[in-house]
């Protein structure tokens, strides 16, 4: 999704924050409609039930659901096995390792806003290192700074930001209004949306994202396919596992009181 006239340059992502923070808009100004509203049940277990999965409008993320996997299936399930299929595998670790070093900015500043220090010199030192080789190679996982995963999101929840209810939003996926608007903040966090006209900067975005996409899908293919062959109710299984995996995150970066040195200081 592309922006017009001078600030084009500047927003160049997978999907932009605008677009997840206009999702979450419309679910808010669509909340009065009861198609896509579900009732809170009056039945007392069914009521407890409906507070726990938090999912209000779960009519309209269904429909939503179903059409991320109608485009899945017609277009990039087929994009996604191809790739998986004749791309080697290095190459394909190289381009997750250079999707993964573009956002270690915006895991820098979660990791300073969480006021984690360690987890901010680790994931300054993976930036640091693996742009060494362009970000196509994770030097750093060699030299002890593995990976891990904080974002706004997270770092608003560790403060106390409510979730807000559960939602699906085509090409970003599960979520909450809490995590979209981290999504959105994350977005403005990565330097390479902001990259300048000239040099081939700007193709340089548009091919490490497309690759990266390509890429995503690649690795998912078989857990989505094997989601709707041994699932019942596939929507319900995703936001339930969606959901226990954000809590785990969040669990973990709250319990994160390494000392700020390095475990070999």
């Amino acid at each position: 999704m592309a922006c017009t006239g001078s600030t084009k340059q500047h927003h160049r992502g997978r999907l932009t924050a605008l677009s997840a923070l206009v999702g979450c808009l419309a679910l808010l100004s669509l909340g009065g409609c009861g198609s896509l509203h579900a009732k809170p049940p009056t039945d007392p277990d069914d009521l407890a039930d409906y507070k726990a999965v938090n999912d209000p409008y779960e009519p309209f993320n269904r429909k939503m659901f179903s059409l991320n996997m109608w485009v899945y299936h017609k277009a990039l399930r087929p994009v996604g096995r191809f790739w998986k299929n004749n791309i080697p595998q290095p190459i394909r670790t190289s381009v997750a390792t250079l999707n993964e070093t573009w956002r270690q900015p915006a895991v820098f500043f979660s990791d300073v806003g969480a006021g984690r220090p360690r987890r901010a010199g680790d994931s300054f030192m993976r930036f640091l290192l693996n742009m060494t080789t362009a970000g196509f190679y994770d030097v750093a996982q060699h030299l002890g700074y593995k990976q891990h995963e904080t974002d706004p999101g997270m770092v608003m929840a560790l403060w106390g930001v409510k979730s807000g209810p559960y939602i699906f939003l085509p090409g970003l996926g599960p979520t909450n209004f809490r995590d979209a608007a981290g999504y959105a903040i994350g977005q403005g966090l990565t330097p390479i949306n902001y990259v300048p006209r000239g040099y081939g900067l700007i193709s340089f975005n548009w091919g490490y994202n497309i690759l990266g996409t390509f890429n995503t899908f690649a690795d998912s293919t078989d857990q989505l396919d094997q989601l709707e062959h041994q699932s019942l109710d596939p929507y319900a299984f995703m936001r339930s596992a969606w959901q226990q995996q954000r809590q785990s995150q969040i669990d973990a970066l709250k319990a994160d009181h390494r000392a700020t040195t390095p475990d070999w200081y």
